[in-house]
Formats: C-alpha cells, sequence, structure tokens
C-alpha cells in the first residue's frame, strides 16, 4: 500500500512538472495562434522562429554570453580557490562566508548594484556590461563548486610528484588538474545555466535594443506572446534533454567499465 501510495505521489509531482512542457511542445506545432484550440499540425512557427531576426540575435546573445561568461567565471574561480587554498584556515573560511553573500543576496540587489555602478562610472550599457554582469555574479558558483575538490590529498599529490622530479607546471597540469576537473565542469555548467536562465540581472544592465532570450519574452508578454517562442522553448528543451540523456548514458558506461576494472 504504502508503495502504492508513493508511486502514485511520484506520478502526480512528474505530470506537474511536465504537463506544462507538454502543452508548450504541442502548441509549437499548432497552425492557429490560439493557446485553446488545436487546429491541425504545422511547422509554421518554427519557420517563422528562424526567420525573425529579432529572436535570432536574443538566442545568439543568449549563448554567447552564457557560454563566455561561464568561461571566465570559470578561469577566475578556479584561481581564487588555488590561492584560497594557500591561506590559513581562518582566512579561508572568512573569504568562504564573503562569497557565500551573493549567492544569498536577491538578485534584484545585485541588479540594481550593477546599474548603479555603471552609471556612477558612466559606462554606456550594452552586450559588453551584460556579459561582464554574468561573470561576475557567477563566479561564487564556481568557486562553491571547485572548493571542495582542493583538499590536503590535492597538496600531498602535488608535493610527491614534485619529489619525484617534475616541474610546478607539469604537476599541476597533470596531478593538480584532473583532482579539480569534476569540480570546474560542474562550476562551468551551473555558471552556463544560471546564465541563461538569468532575466533580473540581465534587465538592469542591458543597453537599448540588447535582448536575451528572457528579456525577449518579458517584452513580448505586453503585447502578446508568440508560437514562435514556444518553439524556440520547445528546441531548447529538447537539446537540454538530449545532452542530458548522453552525458548519464557516458556515466553508466564509465561506472559499467569502472566496476569490471574493480572486480578484476
Amino acid at each position: 500500500m504504502k508503495k502504492t501510495l508513493a508511486n502514485i505521489y511520484i506520478l502526480i509531482i512528474m505530470l506537474f512538472l511536465y504537463l506544462p512542457i507538454i502543452a508548450l511542445i504541442v502548441l509549437s506545432f499548432n497552425e492557429s495562434k490560439s493557446m485553446a484550440v488545436f487546429t491541425r499540425f504545422s511547422l509554421k512557427w518554427y519557420e517563422e522562429l528562424f526567420q525573425s531576426e529579432l529572436m535570432m540575435r536574443a538566442l545568439i546573445n543568449t549563448f554567447s554570453i552564457a557560454i563566455i561568461s561561464a568561461l571566465i567565471a570559470t578561469v577566475v574561480g578556479t584561481l581564487a580557490v588555488l590561492g584560497m587554498n594557500s591561506m590559513r584556515t581562518k582566512s579561508q573560511n572568512a573569504l568562504m562566508a564573503f562569497n557565500n553573500i551573493p549567492l544569498l543576496n536577491a538578485d534584484i540587489v545585485t541588479g540594481i548594484a550593477l546599474m548603479l555602478f555603471m552609471l556612477i562610472l558612466k559606462i554606456p550599457r550594452g552586450y559588453g556590461t551584460i556579459l561582464f554582469s554574468h561573470a561576475t555574479f557567477c563566479i561564487p558558483y564556481v568557486i562553491l563548486s571547485v572548493k571542495p575538490r582542493v583538499n590536503k590529498r590535492t597538496d600531498k599529490l602535488y608535493e610527491a610528484a614534485l619529489d619525484l622530479g617534475a616541474t610546478g607546471k607539469y604537476a599541476f597540469r597533470k596531478v593538480v588538474l584532473p583532482e579539480l576537473w569534476p569540480g570546474i565542469m560542474s562550476g562551468f555548467m551551473l555558471s552556463f545555466t544560471m546564465s541563461v536562465d538569468d532575466f533580473i540581472i540581465t534587465y538592469f544592465t542591458r543597453g537599448a535594443g540588447i535582448n536575451t532570450i528572457a528579456t525577449l519574452i518579458y517584452s513580448q508578454v505586453k503585447v502578446g506572446i508568440r508560437p514562435s517562442l514556444f518553439a524556440l522553448s520547445t528546441i531548447i528543451f529538447i537539446v537540454a534533454l538530449v545532452v542530458l540523456v548522453i552525458i548519464n548514458i557516458r556515466q553508466s558506461k564509465a561506472d559499467k567499465d569502472n566496476k569490471m576494472a574493480f572486480n578484476l
């Protein structure tokens, strides 16, 4: 009985999460603009999506900013963690406390603060200011992801490599970096996701004529959302789903290979 109730509960949660997405996907293939009546199957809105310069520019802005800002945040955050590792424990704890403040802070406070900072310095807002802002608020996430990977084991492996004759650069590249790599990749993916998903900070730091997917959707809500945005959302969802499936398959295969090697 308990197992049946648990399965029903999980099913309700899954339906609550995915029914809206399924409805969105169905409506993206509806020839009519109506969200209440499905007339017939059509790729009309996908054609409009790829022919719309405004949407394509917003799409390019969104993912180029996400990739570049995630790369910047990953490099800066990783270097910050390596620098913190050479400090005393009290200093590390103090820096981590300061690092956690932006994570707990409301996005609107960060967005307004960055906007005021740019206005005070008279920096014209545009693509560059969005990129700077996204890299800034992503750095704490990278630090939080990489910091647990740096421990005494990492230091001992690095020292052992030096004792065996390796140079500092070689030991870092072949010993330390592989130890940090899972945390670095987690920080990069988290930063990328946060950047793509962000609206508030982008809204306060963007200039006139610069749009990401989030700000474009917000501006179109006022006049009525076109189904071409349903098509865009469907494409993003399918791409994310495919990437997730590939990663899970590769991870399962790697775990299976490791298990076989351990048994041997």
